[in-house]
């Protein structure tokens, strides 16, 4: 069997929803030619779609390499690459240091620079900034969410929020100043 006759198969088993057998039939076409950019890009979508994204990140690095004038397969490949430092980043929101708050953040804007429109990557850089009452940058990041997304319910929620909070902390801090002063 050749490689599109695999991929018809591959394309076969998506629309029975069987992504498991399209994942073996992008394999075979793969096998069959291991040249082709187009198959490890194909492969590495559905294993993006499976929940897989270090075998996706794998095979969309392959498909770069093999065919780097390709805008689809470096958008892609950044995209999973952003993919990747988000869950990287919210893992380090489970351990309260600001330290690991700040590793976060840094996370968090490169994957930004990877993937501009990665709206989940803007709330999450929100949240850190908040939880390191940096409220001027949380207020930043959720207002780029939501030029990307107006409806967005939790950046709508979100926004107001901080901007009390960044309200309540200048007063804070100003007082804190005049104290000090007076």
């Amino acid at each position: 069997m050749n490689g599109e006759e695999a991929i018809k198969k591959a394309y076969e088993a998506i629309l029975k929803h069987d992504f498991d057998q399209a994942i073996a039939w992008f394999e075979r076409a793969i096998e069959a030619d291991p040249g082709c950019a187009a198959y490890h890009y194909k492969l590495s979508i559905t294993y993006s779609r499976s929940n897989k994204l270090a075998k996706a990140i794998e095979h969309a690095k392959q498909a770069v390499a093999l065919d780097p004038g390709d805008e689809h397969y470096q958008f892609h490949y950044q995209h999973l690459q952003a993919r990747e430092l988000m869950h990287q980043a919210e893992k380090l929101f489970e351990e309260s240091s600001d330290g690991r708050l700040w590793l976060a953040v840094a996370l968090l804007n490169q994957a930004i620079d990877l993937d501009p429109l990665a709206i989940e990557a803007f709330l999450l850089l929100s949240v850190a900034y908040a939880r390191l009452t940096e409220y001027s940058s949380a207020i930043r990041a959720v207002k780029e969410l939501l030029k990307l997304d107006p409806n967005h319910t939790i950046g709508r929620r979100l926004l107001p929020e901080y901007e009390h909070k960044w309200k309540q902390y200048m007063q804070m801090s100003i007082g804190t100043v005049a104290e000090r002063d007076g």
